[in-house]
């Protein structure tokens, strides 16, 4: 804690709930005493108990962080240096105001733009505000693309025409036959309760099989069997396991004659009619390094044992061509009958929002302005709207920003940026090329951050403006493996002269000539927010901090639609499952086929420059942080070292051991870090946790361990950030 003083005071208990992109939102019972957080506790009421990892429980290291920001801040050195003076917020606020008044009237509104991220998973807190505030003002340059599962996204509109395309992991317990395929929700948490239904699962007798690069801590605990997989290699198994499937006639025709749209073209392909290559196992085998044999027997088990839920995770899309491994997921549970039903799962996305009820948080929040720079602009011909307006034109792929940055108008991006607001996004560490990011940086005429740390970005700010934690200011969170709605009880007051994002939107708002943001209190916009819901009385919800949505059963997607397929279509041109996609078929791409393919990556182990760098990088969650959230929490850094995974042949071929230092290093940079030496991976595979804060030397090798001095700055045609796209060296540090 902050204080040296003993605490005289009675002890309180505040029931609370956290949202720190973990992939969860739980619980919270947070002690104070004199104002002072003293301990945190989790849910031990009811079930389901919605219980912490180990991020929030360690949170009051967070919050009584000595290097907390404290005070808005203006530049004084070099834009990178860190060197900052403390001034005053109206100093700090009336500063950005004039410069976007000044930087939009001489280049534009284009030429401005915020960059956010989830950061803390909330709804009234939230950096979108300022967007919505630029849109009100005259307008911005947006982004487009999702870090964590835009190719899934992506892959949902094509098949499904939605983005709810998922059962409730409480659901799992009717599953026969579970497949983890790139998920390990015992470390990313997934969701909350992921885990626990998982082991309810498999103490109900369901077979647990792991498809993963890597052995990680849920193939250990939940699973029969682990099969390794080369990164990016994905597509051409699932591929090969609907090629043994047709083979051996074990689809569900007569669903995929009802349901689905394009089958038999999908079947050509797979069994070579379109291009003269058999999609067998042997010929999977040479590309994903899965026996033929493997391949073989977990296709007939997943046809023929059900129901069974094929679970694509994540991180497998977040490679050069991530949206036709999610494609092909689809079009294996389709195959299958895996849609529609207990047990079954349609495939990685969002759990329908009906499950909150009729009430859209979105809708009833803050105000929201059109922004005029995309007035007119047209639709990129190769998108999917996987949210609103991110198929215009006029917005740049946030894995490009730094290019757009660099080379503006002159090198095809649609605005030449000369201001940018980062809100709830450590952007220079959590996008790819971080040393590209540097130099756009660099570039800009004027950087306003706000932020809760000293971060690898925050040195970069003209502006440094200082956030209060979700500890110190109220909100709601609608998150968890089951819908809930959690209430976000202020805890203590704001440390030092930290505000909202709230309020710093609100002073932003009113220097603007924007008077909406202001209208309501922190308090009143809750209200308004949950007014007109089904959550009963708001006073109750405040005061449980927990609102469990009732429902009778799991939530089984498409339920209706397999039920009653004439009354019920699928949003998609045929009103069925398309396999064949025709929206994708309209846009001609051969990148983007009508069909669900195996396209082999760039930077994969056949690509010419895996001969100078001839290891694999994947870049994975850890413990200890949520993306770049924790890092420097005591207690999660002792519990997890930032080193890189390396397997024992590979170590050993570079005269490499258990905790040498080590320089990773490709053409975009220089990592150095220890070495974890173990069998838990495969070879030719290495594996750097994400998140940790680069922190570079006086040669430029970064200390710290940021993966993304590592990965390419592009996306795949579908909008994936490929950051398991990536080929590295190692070498021992001399």
């Amino acid at each position: 804690m902050s204080s040296g003083k003993a605490l005289t005071g009675v002890e309180q208990i505040m029931t609370t709930a956290c949202a720190s992109h973990c992939g969860g939102a739980c619980v919270l019972k947070v002690h104070t005493r004199d104002g002072l957080i003293t301990r945190i506790e989790t849910d031990d009421g009811e079930e389901p108990q919605l219980r912490a990892c180990l991020r929030c429980r360690a949170y009051r290291q967070r919050v009584y962080d000595p290097e907390r920001l404290k005070y808005p801040m203006r530049r004084t050195g070099e834009r990178g240096e860190g060197k900052f003076e403390r001034i005053s917020w109206t100093e700090a606020l009336d500063r950005i105001a004039s410069e976007i008044t000044r930087i939009r009237s001489a280049y534009g509104p284009s030429s401005i733009s915020c960059v956010f991220s989830g950061a803390d998973h909330a709804h009234l807190h939230v950096a979108s505000n300022i967007a919505g505030l630029m849109g009100m003002t005259g307008g911005y340059t947006a982004q487009w693309g999702v870090h964590s599962f835009e190719g899934g996204l992506f892959a949902s509109m094509a098949t499904y025409g939605t983005l709810a395309s998922r059962n409730s992991p409480d659901d799992l317990v009717n599953s026969r036959l579970i497949i983890l395929w790139g998920v390990d929700p015992a470390v990313s948490i997934h969701e909350t309760n992921f885990s626990w239904y998982l082991a309810q699962a498999k103490e109900a007798g369901a077979r647990i099989i792991s498809v993963d690069p890597r052995f990680t801590s849920s193939t250990a605990t939940f699973t029969d069997q682990w099969i390794p997989i080369i990164p990016g290699t994905d597509a051409a198994m699932l591929v090969a396991m609907a090629y043994v499937i047709i083979k051996k006639n074990l689809q569900r025709q007569d669903f995929l004659d009802t349901y689905t749209f394009g089958f038999a073209q999908f079947r050509d392909y797979v069994l070579g009619k379109e291009d003269g290559i058999s999609k067998t196992p042997e010929w999977a085998e040479n590309i994903t390094g899965v026996s033929a044999d493997v391949i073989e027997k977990l296709a007939i088990e997943y046809a023929t044992t059900g129901p069974a839920a094929l679970i694509g995770g994540i991180a497998p899309g977040r490679t050069a061509y991530g949206e036709q491994y999610h494609r092909l997921i689809k079009a294996l549970a389709a195959m299958t009958a895996n849609i529609g039903k207990h047990g079954g799962w349609a495939g990685r996305s969002f759990v329908p929002r009906t499950l909150f009820g009729a009430f859209d948080f979105k809708l009833a929040g803050l105000p929201r302005g059109a922004n005029p720079v995309e007035n007119g602009a047209p639709q990129r011909p190769d998108a999917l709207p996987t949210a609103k307006g991110s198929d215009s034109s006029a917005r740049i792929h946030l894995s490009q920003f730094a290019d757009a940055i660099l080379r503006g108008k002159q090198g095809g991006h649609p605005a030449d940026i000369k201001m940018l607001f980062i809100m709830h996004l450590n952007y220079l560490n959590q996008e790819p090329n971080t040393n590209k990011i540097v130099r756009a940086l660099k570039k800009l005429e004027f950087v306003a951050v706000a932020e809760q740390f000293m971060t690898a970005t925050a040195r970069y700010a003209d502006i440094l403006l200082p956030v209060s934690t979700f500890l110190e200011r109220n909100d709601i969170v609608a998150q968890g493996a089951i819908p809930w709605y959690g209430f976000m009880n202020k805890v203590i007051e704001p440390l030092y002269e930290s505000q909202s994002p709230l309020e710093i939107c609100q002073q932003l708002a009113t220097r603007l000539g924007v008077k909406a943001f202001s209208e309501k209190t922190e308090e009143e916009w809750l209200r308004h927010m949950v007014h007109g819901s089904h959550i009963p009385a708001y006073e109750d919800f405040k005061k449980k901090a927990k609102y469990m949505v009732n429902s009778s059963e799991p939530c089984v997607a498409f339920k209706k639609q397999i039920e009653d397929p004439k009354n019920n279509p699928f949003p998609t041109p045929s009103g069925k499952i398309e396999i064949y996609s025709q929206k994708l078929a309209s846009m001609k791409n051969p990148l983007l086929p009508p069909i669900p393919k195996y396209i082999e990556a760039w930077e994969g182990r056949n690509d010419p420059l895996a001969k100078k760098y001839p290891l694999q990088l994947i870049t994975s969650h850890c413990k200890r942080r949520a993306h770049s959230q924790f890092e420097r929490v005591p207690w999660l850094r002792e519990l997890v070292p930032q080193a890189v995974t390396i397997s024992t042949p590979d170590a050993t071929a570079r005269n490499i051991k258990n905790g040498d230092m080590v320089r990773i290093f490709n053409d975009r940079g220089e990592v150095v870090v220890p070495a974890l030496v173990t069998e838990r991976i495969m070879p030719g595979v290495v594996e750097l946790p994400q998140g940790a804060w680069f922190a570079p030397d006086e040669q430029g090798r970064d200390r710290g361990g940021c993966t993304n001095v590592l990965s390419k700055d592009a996306h795949s045609p579908g909008g994936a950030f490929p950051y398991n796209t990536c080929l590295v060296q190692i070498q021992k540090l001399q």
